[in-house]
Formats: structure tokens, C-alpha cells, sequence
């Protein structure tokens, strides 16, 4: 199988409109074969009442490059991905700027897959330290199939 990086950003980028991570400002920017990466700014529209990061944003932005990541692994006409359980560390706050998630794979098993998933700010201070496991199951027929 050939790795198209555009491809696979362009991909990303196109099935995120009118979803959670289109409203965060969610943005797939890397990607290679063991892992994806994926920016959010960071402003007013993710902050808690204090004025920082949300911590629940980041766990969005998290769940979203890890379980895309996930879903890159497997055979989409076939599959589909569901994330199971997520735990993050808050290591850092952050106010306004840019921070960048990239999930990198730890256990890329036939029906589990297990992510560690990074996230940065501009100056790739650690904000927080996420662990995301995904669920390979058999492709449902929707109505539509």
C-alpha cells in the first residue's frame, strides 16, 4: 500500500465539515504511517469560565486525531472505528495561540487499537498527555446500504 500524505490530509480535512471538529476549528496537518497530526486554536471559543484551554476541548481534539488515526489502519469498506476510552493529563494551561495533537500508535492489534496522543503549543511545551483506545468492529449496513 503506497502512503499518499496528501491524500490522507485532504481526506481528514473533507469528512470533518459540519462535526465537532469543524466547530473547534480542528485541522488534520501531518500524517505518516504511524501517525497523524492535527492543530486547534486556541481562543475564547475553547476556553473555561478562567479564560484557559477547556479541558474537555482538548480531550476533543485528542479523541478526534487518535480515532481518525485509528480509522487510516483499517479497511473502511470493511470497518469502522470507535473510540472506548480516553484519559488525558492536563499538564499546562494555555490562553490564546495555537495547540498542535499528534497520536502516535502504541498497539495497533486486529480489533484494538491503543494511541498516545501528544498535544503541543507553539513552542512544543507540553500542554497535555492523552491515551485513547479504539474498537475495530465489522462495517454496519445503514439505511442507505
Amino acid at each position: 500500500m503506497t502512503f499518499d500524505k496528501d491524500k490522507i490530509l485532504h481526506y481528514c480535512n473533507s469528512i470533518s465539515k459540519n462535526t465537532l471538529m469543524q466547530t473547534l476549528n480542528i485541522q488534520y496537518t501531518d500524517a505518516g504511517p504511524d501517525f497523524l497530526t492535527a492543530t486547534m486554536p486556541v481562543n475564547p471559543s475553547v476556553h473555561q469560565p478562567m479564560g484557559l484551554l477547556h479541558g474537555g476541548a482538548t480531550v476533543a481534539l485528542a479523541e478526534s486525531v487518535g480515532s481518525a488515526a485509528s480509522f487510516l489502519f483499517v479497511n473502511g469498506e470493511h470497518s469502522e472505528v470507535r473510540g472506548i476510552e480516553i484519559s488525558a493529563n492536563h499538564v499546562k494551561s494555555k490562553r490564546n495561540g495555537m495547540v498542535t495533537a499528534t497520536a502516535r500508535i502504541i498497539h495497533k492489534g486486529s480489533s484494538i487499537h491503543l494511541w498516545e496522543i501528544r498535544i503541543v503549543d507553539e513552542n512544543e511545551s507540553l500542554i497535555s498527555i492523552c491515551k485513547l483506545t479504539t474498537m475495530v468492529l465489522p462495517k454496519r449496513k445503514t439505511k442507505d446500504s
